[in-house]
């Protein structure tokens, strides 16, 4: 019974509708990508990687098709001539074949179809590989071991090995798809006894396999110059088993896989199945004693007896690659013979400090964003940044800062048009100096507010406050703005007072949606109707995507890694984005290879405040590429900084014209460089090895070095991440810096300081370590850490009565007065009123140097309670046994009764809405006195014979109110 015409036809309709509707999503997907590199003058990487793909593509495709089904053919051709009988006897593949033989021809087309577009993709997605292949330059430098160029590993190598692969792939599908063939048609059975075969499939096959063992012997001698990459000896790179036995045996197995091929070419016209039986058995045996159990035996018994002076010499090609792999190889490193004692320094002998930056980027964040957020869809970063900006003197002073990015309406607010057409950036640069705060511990701000204002505003000449890219991935994934100039909609600042709200409308750049024809390619792209329906979308609507800085540097540049924290900065009168860009490789020879996202990973990856790496692997680096990305307009610039990487070169070979010369950046651009973290993460966590030059010191592995946990987060396992800071190295002026500290495998001390210049100019990127002496121990983070809660628990916990608690900063290392100094801020994390969320408040400066501690308001105070009169501290004690019990105990009770008034001041102060500032400063002020009161006191007291302890984390007894009891004795209430 034949189907009517009308039902056979829907089907073919239907798959035809499915047809083109997924052709017009994967051709949106296609050409909005085009209108967005168009848009950012970047078409040239579009085209570039899309015909590179494309080419690829038909290439592999053609290939394996060419290959396999060239086979397929040739087996279905050389099928006997009378059939499957010729064997004598029906056999289990005639069912298959007369199954598949009236269908074999739909089978074949779509079985290539599936293998074109397999292994085409594949072979397409090769694409940095053929380029770095076609446009490698040379290095100038030749490897330890076969002396070629390393551009040849670097370049060359990974390409070889990926046309063998594809090569290896084609020739074992090809020998099983054409063995498949002879076996439905008669080619050859599985008869009792052994095979039986037509002397056609025997040709056949023989050359496949004959093919395959001579694509073997290339694999062998190129696997002779992989073995700079071995991972067998001590460090990575060709040990002395992998020279002395792996090199020789590869050559070796390279000719008898030679040999064997032309065995198995002789099968073609040698009957039977003895030379391809011999040579197949050869190829084994040979490969497992010759490859495998020759290199085990002299690794066991030559080597492992006497492993440090055999792998000595290969240690050392390690050593040497490796440090200049990671640009490490001119690390300054010098024994610095630290003072420990405070007393032999004089008071105020050493300025260096003086201006250190305490306020931490990680914490007041929620400052910034609790006293600056002004409305509740904006927020700031977390962290915040650190840069340089000029003072009123024109002295260039670190500062903390950010921009206030918007995360779009309120719940209630939140729809199609508020959220993409209304709320479409965030506005304002913040900025504060890093070394003081204002009288209520808040950071004094020298750039806020909604329009922007300040100092800072003035000087840098900042003309465009708005930020259309930025870091916050919590708004719209896209937005359209442009739309009328005579009726601006989109939300710039609410005004003064809560009076309503500053439009404005966008002229900047981005991809014109005012064509049918575009918005439709975009309703479909994000699966929205609005754009295509909105009334609000006209001719001068643009869309605007791709908005993280970050993303937006990976989109025009792929060929990068990027550093995973990119930073504002007003420039030229403009916010831009600074973000660093690095070409990284796998394939440096003898260079030891890591784990990028173990190389950098620290509380700042751990906590997810900033990108995580890759975790891939990685034995060359570096810092190629500084990148800009215009908050306004989101223009992209990408500037060569590393001119001598051959890596840049040879992308810039392949992208012609997107690397601008270093030169085309401003001066002002210059001015606001600085090292990168990620990069310095790698070295560092590269020199707490390969500090160490000599391979006999290195094999013992005694001086090895940990960067040690963040002592803050009281997690030893998340390391301490390295800080910006502007610091003076032994005989140098104070320059701005990118700080770490190191610690011994075994220890706590410290055990070297490590700090790179981070200001663009002659001096920018040389490293320097301070390596301590052994003979004097220097604390180290966690024991200055332990010290500073020891000593000042009951003083800083008493701050943090109540509603409040005490957060620790980050612990600055920094040399000193021909030591180390340690400086840690203490913030009050304050529960204000109002409905807002707490925030920390600078509240105390902790400074330590040997075994002395101090601590003050201000990092002044601190320093002169470390380094001041020795002799009025030494008649301390004589003064305290003068002092009456009457009028100690009057002092107490006096001491008590003030610092719980002033304590209760500075709640009331903060519970008001909004929260008076000026109250809560004073109480502070009379807080603070009473507690250097309360303390001068406790020491004038006799001694007594059992002090009680006070623990790092104990709170003071407190009132029902959450105010100091005035019962309590000095000791329970935490003082010093």
């Amino acid at each position: 019974m034949r189907m009517p015409r009308r039902p056979r036809l829907l089907l073919p309709v239907a798959i035809a509708l499915v047809a083109i509707v997924a052709l017009f999503f994967l051709f949106s997907g296609i050409y909005t990508d085009y209108l967005w590199f168009d848009a950012v003058d970047y078409s040239s990487v579009f085209t570039g990687v899309v015909l590179t793909e494309i080419v690829l593509f038909l290439v592999g495709a053609l290939l394996m098709v060419a290959i396999v089904g060239g086979n397929m053919l040739l087996a279905f051709r050389m099928r006997p001539m009378f059939g499957p009988a010729m064997f004598g006897g029906a056999s289990g593949a005639d069912r298959y074949r007369m199954a598949l033989d009236p269908h074999r021809k739909l089978i074949f087309i779509v079985g290539m179809g599936l293998l074109a577009l397999f292994s085409g993709s594949s072979f397409a997605g090769q694409w940095q590989t053929w380029l770095k292949f076609i446009n490698g330059v040379p290095v100038g430098k030749q490897d330890s071991l076969h002396r070629f160029d390393i551009s040849f590993y670097m370049f060359d190598l990974p390409f070889i090995r990926m046309a063998l692969n594809f090569l290896f792939t084609a020739v074992i599908i090809s020998a099983v798809l054409a063995a498949i063939t002879h076996y439905l048609y008669g080619g050859f059975r599985l008869q009792s006894p052994g095979v039986h075969a037509s002397k056609a499939a025997r040709v056949h096959l023989s050359v496949l396999l004959g093919i395959f063992v001579l694509l073997k012997a290339v694999a062998y001698w190129v696997d002779r110059y992989s073995l700079v990459f071995s991972d067998r000896g001590f460090v990575h790179g060709a040990s002395y088993t992998d020279v002395n036995a792996v090199l020789p045996a590869k050559t070796i197995l390279a000719i008898i896989a030679l040999i064997c091929a032309v065995l198995f070419f002789a099968g073609v016209v040698r009957p039977g199945g003895m030379l391809p039986g011999v040579s197949f058995g050869l190829l084994v045996l040979s490969a497992i004693l010759i490859g495998g159990v020759y290199p085990a035996l002299v690794e066991q018994f030559q080597v492992k007896p006497n492993q440090q002076g055999k792998e000595a010499p290969y240690i050392q090609r390690n050593i040497e690659a490796t440090r200049e792999a990671y640009n490490v190889d001119k690390t300054e490193v010098e024994t610095y013979n630290a003072q420990a004692d405070p007393t032999k320094v004089q008071a105020g002998g050493d300025t260096s400090v003086s201006g250190v930056r305490l306020l931490d980027p990680a914490l007041v964040s929620s400052t910034y964003e609790q006293t600056q957020r002004i409305r509740g869809f904006y927020n700031f970063a977390e962290p915040l940044d650190v840069d340089r900006y000029p003072d009123s003197t024109g002295k260039m002073i670190d500062h903390i800062v950010g921009v206030r990015e918007l995360t779009g309406p309120d719940a209630g607010q939140n729809n199609w048009i508020n959220r993409h057409l209304v709320y479409t950036h965030g506005y304002g640069f913040v900025a504060a100096p890093g070394n003081k705060v204002d009288s209520q511990g808040l950071p004094d701000y020298d750039a806020k507010d909604m329009p922007v204002t300040g100092p800072l505003v003035t000087s840098t000449g900042l003309k465009e406050p708005r930020v259309y890219y930025g870091e916050d991935d919590t708004g719209a994934s896209y937005v359209i703005a442009g739309g009328n100039p005579n009726n601006p909609q989109e939300l710039d600042y609410p005004k003064t007072g809560g009076t309503g709200q500053e439009n404005t409308t966008y002229t900047g750049n981005g991809v014109p949606v005012g064509s049918f024809f575009n918005r439709l390619l975009y309703a479909a792209k994000y699966g929205e109707a609005n754009i295509l329906l909105s009334g609000d979308i006209n001719d001068n609507s643009k869309i605007l995507y791709e908005r993280n800085p970050r993303d937006r540097v990976q989109k025009v540049a792929p060929f990068l890694t990027l550093d995973g924290n990119p930073y504002p900065a007003i420039v030229d009168g403009r916010i831009v984005w600074i973000v660093d860009g690095y070409t990284t490789s796998n394939d440096y020879p003898y260079a030891q290879s890591e784990s990028l996202d173990d190389m950098t990973r620290d509380t700042t990856t751990d906590r997810r405040v900033i990108a995580q790496q890759p975790s891939d692997k990685i034995n060359y680096i570096r810092n190629s590429v500084k990148a800009t990305v215009d908050a306004y307009n989101g223009t992209v610039k990408l500037y060569g900084w590393d001119t001598n990487d051959p890596v840049l070169k040879t992308w810039s070979a392949a992208f012609p014209g997107i690397i601008r010369p270093a030169s085309e950046m401003s001066a002002d651009l210059r001015s606001h460089v600085r090292y990168p973290e990620d990069l310095f993460k790698v070295q560092r966590y590269t020199l707490s090895r390969y500090h160490i030059t000599n391979p006999a010191a290195f094999y013992s592995g005694q001086d090895f070095w940990n960067v040690p946990g963040d002592p803050t987060q009281g997690d030893r396992n998340i390391k301490q991440p390295p800080y910006y800071l502007t610091t003076t190295m032994p005989g140098s002026t104070p320059t701005f810096s990118l700080t770490t500290t190191f610690v011994p495998r075994q220890g706590p001390n410290l055990a070297a300081f490590m700090a790179v210049d981070s200001s663009a100019g002659s001096g920018y990127g040389r490293i320097r370590i301070l390596r301590m002496p052994s003979s004097t121990p220097i604390p180290g983070p966690g024991q200055a850490q332990n010290s500073f809660q020891s000593r000042f628990a009951g003083e800083l916990n008493l701050l943090g009565v109540g509603a409040s608690s005490v957060r620790y900063g980050n612990l600055l290392t920094l040399p000193y007065a021909g030591g180390l100094v340690y400086i840690e801020p203490v913030y009050i994390q304050v529960a204000a009123g109002g409905g807002q969320e707490p925030y920390p408040i600078l509240q105390r400066v902790l400074v330590s140097y040997g075994a002395k501690i101090g601590v003050g308001r201000t990092l002044d105070e601190a320093l002169k309670e470390v380094f001041g009169d020795q002799e009025q501290q030494q008649q301390q004690p004589n003064q305290q046994e003068q002092a009456q019990p009457n009028q100690t105990n009057a002092a107490l009770n006096t001491a008590i009764a003030n610092a719980r008034k002033a304590y209760e001041d500075a709640q009331k102060a903060l519970q008001a809405s909004p929260p008076d500032w000026d109250a809560y400063g004073e109480a502070q002020k009379r807080l603070e006195e009473a507690l250097k009161a309360l303390q001068s006191a406790n020491a004038q007291q006799p001694a007594p014979t059992a002090s009680p302890t006070v623990s790092p984390t104990a709170t003071p007894t407190t009132a029902p109110t959450g105010s100091p009891s005035p019962t309590a004795s000095p000791q329970a209430q935490g003082t010093s």
